[in-house]
């Protein structure tokens, strides 16, 4: 975006207040019924209870697994390219050098698994994603441009090199539905203690809310990706997969994606698969939906996605087809006596994959293998909460940036 685009604040403020005057109504009327009876009322009061219950209990479960907590990543040269629509990458200027705002600190959490002593780390992490709003102004509920999520990542220990990856299919497909099964394991149990707390903690605010949470059980339902969009078409499986099932939360799995969920195999002995040839039995990640409870009628709201993760990339080989398939880069890094030969070639992610190529004594590979996923604070929040007084996500958040609700965000 440059910068000759861009409206100073102040203009834009003379200008908003200008518009409402017009439309009969003043600042302070606006104010009022979009941010102070909000702040002021009980509704958010019940919400905000709820979260902190929510995150906490998740800080605690995964302090009490062994998961060390990791300092959040807001700048980097690199960040989550995503598979979704945004407007554009936002990034700013330090030093002369221009930095993103993360979208999700997703390779940070890639590379602070390195140690071996790390069992997994864990952060409630800031994202930054410019959402396209809404092209027929329809109101969406769920979509805000500033918000949280807890970012989990874990080692695998597996250890599996290239030339197991290509020539011994059988033995990596046992080993990934086995890590599949755990990665699945950690998430519901996550959610399981944290819907516990909340359930024994937030009692009069579920009843305030008009909501009730029942603690779920596992294993949770799955629904594999390629099935449910043959069967419910691509723009409504994730609700009318919640329809088939009475669990409160449920997984949709397999959804080809982002260039760092592992797709097997991608590359093989004579070539590499192609991506129209991936089906959902070949991508081993996962999505976790969830509904909220009406409390008095017992009926169930359309579901929301709240988790996005999967097991992720791991060998220097597979990362860079990916990422150049993905077009988040445009050549092969050139590795060269401890240098990359093309490194202003590769925008920020020269460094990365200097990383990813290095080698212990041995000449094993150090990059971790890993799963992990995010969980959105404010979308778990808002898919739980629905119901009598809850319509939409700015309901349940005090800043929330909502596209499709405001012109201008005044704070």
């Amino acid at each position: 975006m440059k910068d000759e685009a861009i409206t100073p604040i102040s203009d834009a403020l003379f200008g908003f207040q200008a518009a409402l005057r017009e439309g009969g109504e003043s600042l302070q009327e606006y104010l009022e019924k979009y941010y102070y009876q909000k702040w002021m009322g009980d509704t958010l009061l019940a919400a905000i209870s709820i979260r902190t219950s929510l995150v906490t209990a998740m800080h605690e479960f995964l302090t009490d697994q062994g998961f060390y907590n990791i300092e959040r990543v807001q700048l980097s040269p690199v960040t989550d390219p995503l598979a979704h629509d945004v407007e554009h990458v936002p990034s700013i200027s330090y030093k002369g050098l221009p930095y993103f705002l993360t979208h999700s600190m997703i390779y940070s959490k890639f590379l602070a698994c390195h140690h071996p002593k790390i069992k997994g780390i864990f952060v409630d992490s800031p994202n930054i994603r410019l959402e396209v709003e809404s092209p027929d102004r329809v109101q969406r509920g769920k979509y805000i441009i500033d918000f949280s999520q807890m970012d989990v990542e874990a080692r695998r220990n597996r250890g599996i090199d290239l030339d197991t990856y290509l020539h011994k299919p059988d033995i990596v497909k046992e080993i990934l539905r086995e890590d599949m099964a755990s990665a699945k394991d950690l998430f519901e149990r996550i959610l399981i203690y944290s819907m516990t707390k909340i359930v024994e903690k937030n009692k009069e605010e579920l009843k305030q809310l008009g909501i009730a949470i029942e603690i779920p059980k596992q294993p949770f339902p799955t629904f594999a990706f390629d099935q449910s969009k043959k069967k419910f078409g691509p723009k409504n499986y994730e609700v009318e997969a919640g329809r088939e099932t009475s669990a409160q939360f449920f997984w949709i799995t397999g959804i080809a994606r982002e260039n760092y969920d592992l797709i097997y195999p991608y590359l093989k002995p004579d070539g590499k698969t192609a991506l129209h040839e991936v089906t959902s039995d070949m991508v081993y990640n996962y999505d976790i939906c969830a509904k909220s409870i009406i409390r008095d009628s017992g009926k169930q709201t359309d579901a929301k996605e709240i988790l996005s993760g999967g097991i992720r990339e791991w060998l220097y080989e597979t990362i860079v087809e990916r990422l150049l398939d993905n077009k988040v880069i445009s050549v092969m890094p050139v590795l060269e006596g401890g240098n990359i030969e093309n490194i202003e070639q590769l925008d920020g992610y020269g460094p990365f994959l200097f990383i990813v190529s290095m080698k212990d004594g041995r000449g094993k590979p150090t990059f971790p293998d890993t799963y992990g996923g995010g969980i959105g604070i404010e979308r778990t929040l808002y898919a739980m909460c629905r119901g009598p007084k809850v319509e939409k996500i700015d309901d349940i958040t005090f800043f929330g940036k909502n596209p499709d609700s405001h012109q201008v965000y005044l704070f």
